[in-house]
């Protein structure tokens, strides 16, 4: 009964995410034993840090997983997303909480780049912390899902750190707008700009088969970031070829999805997305199956 309550009650919770964040991640971040996250600064000219969740227990084959939030690409910060960290965490991922620069300073694409510089950290370091660096993986909800997806697809971006996609064991797209043009929204056009620049936003426009595994997830009560966006790019992808699981979670909303982190009797978030990080091969092995 007090579990019916507590699910009910985050529920009418979830549609006031945008006006009153405060509520929504004190609910998600509320009552869990404490796990102290590891803070270390992965761009020092920008100030940019992450928080590092360790698994109980770490082997050589440790997965990593990056985590970037969602915010419109203008709010949000790592601290609100411990409940994340720790989710997957407790299920063997060493995860990582990213913060980058938003909106409108910088726009588009200031934040790819910090995407970027905060993989080649993990990359350089996570092996300090037990991680496998040849089991690497991005996750992002919403904007974050859009920022890990581009990341993966417009390969210039890893190309500037000195990394290409396929370095990348695989992503995890949750609820991310990644066809959705044209803008309509002003404070949307802020972060994008120009329109003439608009279609290099998109990460459907930029799957050629260079891609690593891809899992879409997506709710489809959504009306915050339309399920058309994870259809569009499932479809592309698997034209290319990529390996793709898109997982459709009838009536689910873009912020149930979320908090499926942290009460998973709410969506089934954490568990797909556990399994598709813990049963992907790293990257050396996949390349030697080819």
């Amino acid at each position: 009964m007090r579990f019916q309550l507590r699910r009910f009650f985050l529920i009418g919770l979830l549609p006031m995410l945008c006006s009153c964040q405060s509520i929504f991640f004190g609910a998600m971040n509320a009552g869990r034993a404490s796990t102290s996250a590891i803070t270390r600064t992965y761009a020092p000219d920008r100030d940019l840090k992450l928080d590092i969740y360790r698994p109980a227990s770490s082997s050589a084959s440790t997965p990593v997983a990056l985590f970037f939030y969602g915010g419109s690409w203008r709010y949000g910060s790592r601290s609100e997303y411990a409940f994340v960290g720790k989710a997957l965490a407790a299920t063997g991922i060493l995860t990582m909480v990213v913060d980058y620069r938003t909106a409108p300073q910088p726009a588009f694409p200031g934040f790819e780049a910090d995407a970027a510089d905060a993989v080649r950290w993990a990359r350089d370091h996570a092996s300090e912390f037990g991680g496998d660096v040849q089991r690497l993986f991005l996750v992002g909800h919403s904007a974050g899902a859009h920022i890990v997806a581009l990341l993966a697809t417009d390969a210039h971006y890893l190309a500037a750190d000195g990394l290409k996609p396929r370095d990348l064991a695989g992503v995890v797209g949750i609820a991310g707008p990644y066809d959705f043009l044209p803008l309509t929204d002003p404070k949307i056009i802020e972060v994008f700009g120009a329109e003439s620049e608009w279609p290099v936003s998109q990460p459907v426009n930029f799957v050629d088969g260079d891609e690593p595994p891809f899992l879409l997830l997506h709710g489809q009560g959504d009306r915050i970031v339309w399920p058309r966006n994870s259809e569009a790019l499932e479809k592309k992808l698997r034209a290319a070829g990529i390996a793709v699981n898109y997982l459709r979670y009838p009536s689910l909303g873009h912020f149930r999805i979320l908090a499926g982190f942290r009460y998973p009797r709410l969506a089934p978030t954490l568990r797909d997305t556990a399994a598709f990080i813990n049963s992907t091969p790293g990257v050396a092995a996949s390349k030697s199956r080819q």
